[in-house]
This record gives C-alpha cells, sequence and structure tokens, in this order.
C-alpha cells in the first residue's frame, strides 16, 4: 500500500486540484455563466506563488507553510479583486459572448505572461521550492482544503444567495421580476470562482516545482468545462467526481497506449488526442446527459430504490 501511495502520489494530489479547478468552474456555472475564466485566475495564482517563493522568500527546504499561507491570501486578494474588476462590465454580457469574452481574457493573460520579464517569459519559472518533500505530501492540504470547499459550496447552494443563483440560471428574467438583482449574484459567483481558481494555482505551482505559460490555457478550461458538464452541472459533487476522473483520465490513456498489442495509429491517438476526446465527450455529453452523470434528482431516485430495497429485505426476513 505504501508502495502503491508513493507511485501514485502526484496523480492523487492533482486529482484533488482537478477538482478544486472543476469547482472554480461551477461557482459561476450555478447563476447560469459558462465561464472560461478559471484558467487565467489559476495562472495568475500559479505566478503569485511562483515569483514570491524564488524571489522574495528564502528557499529553505523544506519551504515553510507559512510562507505558502501568505501566498495563498495574497492569490485570494488579487484574484477577487480582478474577478470583481471584471465581472461588473464582463457578466452584463449573456451566452456566448460572455464565453468569449472569458476565453478573450485568457489569452491576454497568456499573452503579458509569454511578454513580461518578471513572468520568465515563455521559459517561466523554475526551482519553485517544495514544503514537501514527496508530492503524496501535498495531499494534507489539497484534501483537507477541498472538503472544507465542497461543504462550503453545498450549503451556497441551500442558503439565499444560492437559490437566488439557481433561480438566474433557471430564468435571468423571471429572477429579475422577482426582484433579484442578477448581476449582484453573477458576480458573487465569478469572483468565488475566481478565487479559488487563484488558490489552486498557488498549490499545482509548488507540486509541480515551475510555472510557465503553459499552465493555465484555454485547454486547461476545456478539461474543467468537460468535468462540469459532464460530471454534473446541478449539484457541486458532479464538479469533484468530474474533475477527479478527467485528471486521472490522461494517464489511464497513457497505460493504454504503452500495450504492446495495440495498433500504432491508436496508441498514438490515445497517448496525443485527449482533446479531441474531451470534446467529443462534451458533444455526447450533452446529448444523453443534459445536467451531468450526478444530478439530484438520479441521486433521490437511488435513495429511493434503496429504501424499497431495504423494505423488501425485512419483509423476506419476517
Amino acid at each position: 500500500m505504501t508502495h502503491w501511495l508513493s507511485t501514485y502520489g502526484f496523480l492523487i494530489v492533482s486529482m484533488t486540484l482537478g477538482a478544486l479547478l472543476a469547482l472554480s468552474l461551477y461557482l459561476p456555472f450555478m447563476s447560469g455563466q459558462l465561464s472560461l475564466a478559471s484558467p487565467g485566475f489559476y495562472a495568475i495564482g500559479g505566478y503569485i506563488a511562483a515569483i514570491l517563493s524564488t524571489r522574495v522568500f528564502s528557499a529553505v527546504t523544506p519551504y515553510p507553510l507559512w510562507c505558502m499561507a501568505v501566498e495563498l491570501v495574497l492569490a485570494v486578494v488579487c484574484c477577487g479583486l480582478l474577478g470583481w474588476g471584471i465581472g461588473v462590465p464582463v457578466l452584463r454580457l449573456r451566452g456566448i459572448y460572455f464565453a468569449i469574452a472569458t476565453i478573450a481574457l485568457v489569452e491576454v493573460l497568456r499573452v503579458l505572461a509569454l511578454n513580461l520579464e518578471i513572468t520568465g517569459g515563455a521559459i517561466g519559472i523554475f526551482g519553485v521550492p517544495q514544503p514537501f518533500r514527496e508530492p503524496l505530501g501535498y495531499l494534507w492540504l489539497t484534501l483537507p482544503l477541498l472538503v472544507v470547499v465542497a461543504i462550503a459550496i453545498g450549503r451556497l447552494e441551500h442558503s439565499r444567495p444560492g437559490q437566488a443563483m439557481q433561480a438566474i440560471r433557471a430564468d435571468e428574467l423571471v429572477a429579475t421580476t422577482l426582484g433579484i438583482d442578477a448581476t449582484r449574484y453573477k458576480v458573487l459567483g465569478f469572483t468565488l470562482g475566481a478565487m479559488l481558481a487563484g488558490v489552486a494555482g498557488v498549490l499545482s505551482a509548488h507540486l509541480l516545482n515551475t510555472w510557465n505559460p503553459r499552465q493555465g490555457t484555454f485547454d486547461t478550461g476545456i478539461i474543467a468545462l468537460t468535468a462540469v458538464l459532464i460530471g454534473g452541472n446541478r449539484t457541486f459533487i458532479g464538479a469533484v467526481v468530474g474533475g477527479m476522473v478527467f485528471t486521472a483520465l490522461p494517464e489511464l490513456l497513457r497505460g493504454l497506449a504503452d500495450q504492446p498489442q495495440l495498433p500504432t495509429a491508436i496508441a498514438a491517438f490515445l497517448r496525443d488526442g485527449r482533446m479531441i476526446l474531451y470534446g467529443g465527450l462534451i458533444v455526447l455529453g450533452t446529448c444523453f446527459f443534459p445536467q451531468g452523470v450526478c444530478q439530484p434528482p438520479r441521486w433521490r431516485q437511488l435513495q429511493s430504490r434503496l429504501r424499497v430495497w431495504r423494505h423488501i429485505q425485512k419483509d423476506l426476513l419476517h
């Protein structure tokens, strides 16, 4: 068991970070906003961690956790302020126009990272210090954080702001007629998602030991979008499950591609064509599971079936 954990520790931690990134995309989705801006804030959080840890704080091994806490707080503040500042004007757009605006934001941030000296240009920043000696050590941070964030979002769904966001997602015009400030709640979801993406970026920069413009690109947004749409866009559980599954999927595909009996063309597709596969899954998922695999009605149906099965067992025993 210890050998298995040490072998797959990096993947396990990456799965928890993938779930956090999917939740950052789910938060604006609660109010019906298809946002692909999370990779941009994810990149900002990573650069904050990389710059502070390599140029401001002393590179002590292991890296002090209090320095990492400072990076997390700064990432939350910066991404929150930027998310609020961008969200107020941009969230007046609707539908595909809003999605295009968020894609443009990610591209602007990527170009800035490529050309600014402080970000290291196209090469990026190497040697981000490690707070743990083994990748599995990050699980002590990422797993409790994922549990706390998931519980908080679950409570948000049943709170008054969460109910207002879900009403906006169902029908914004009706929600506005009922007196709900749609812009306010959409900005709230967008800002919370930006803050969570920044936190995931800080943790990812230390886990990867490097940060460059290839992190936090449009491809990252597509993976997170696939996780939310296929996992379930009506409950936070779907985002968590989808984020973990689609983070582990490339490793599974690489394992299948290494099988010697596979034809070369199929092996190459499994190894390099994951974005094509993600696109196909989005198309098939929206056709057959428009609300995702994990849906509240499905959970209620499963619970009712389990109750019926328990009653049948009791009747058979008596």
